[in-house]
């Protein structure tokens, strides 16, 4: 619960409001974060994006993209940051896909999630993408990548305030 806290205390210092585009987490990240009490104020929405039609319906990824590079990949969850951000009431945008089990699609390794995390700074946008491979169960998995997602916030948003993010 600490680690909810303190991100959630980030945000509202900030006053950054947030959407998620979560696809193996399925709102998970939104939901953890709801935990705690004075959160509200920094969630716009959580979106759960499963399928490439909805990937594409919600936040305008392009079937292209999803077939180029496949659903778990650094640039289909760097398309649904950007979706989130651009089709919402949002400073910061997490997004996610990946393998949570129990089976692999495409040979991809279970528990590999693909990250990425847009920042509205000044009118301009700062992407982060990384891949994370967690260990575990499906639902140990899902919860290691949303606590995952939302502990780098803090982190990567600093970095766009000093000046060290490349703008999009």
């Amino acid at each position: 619960m600490e680690l909810l806290e303190t991100v959630t205390q980030y945000l509202n210092d900030n006053e950054l409001v947030l959407a998620t585009a979560e696809s193996c987490t399925a709102g998970l990240i939104v939901s953890e974060l709801a935990r705690v009490p004075g959160s509200g104020q920094t969630i716009d929405c959580g979106l759960a994006v499963y399928s490439p039609e909805a990937k594409n319906r919600y936040l305008s990824v392009s079937f292209d993209t999803i077939e180029r590079y496949g659903l778990t990949s650094e640039e289909t969850s760097r398309a649904m940051a950007l979706g989130a951000i651009d089709n919402n009431n949002a400073d910061v945008a997490i997004a996610n896909t990946g393998v949570a089990g129990p089976g692999a699609p495409d040979d991809i390794p279970v528990g590999t999630v693909c990250f990425a995390w847009a920042f509205r700074h000044q009118a301009q946008l700062y992407v982060y993408t990384r891949t994370h491979r967690f260990s575990g169960e499906r639902n140990e998995v899902r919860l290691a990548a949303a606590h995952h997602a939302l502990e780098l916030v803090p982190k990567l948003h600093r970095e766009v305030l000093e000046g060290k993010a490349p703008p999009v």
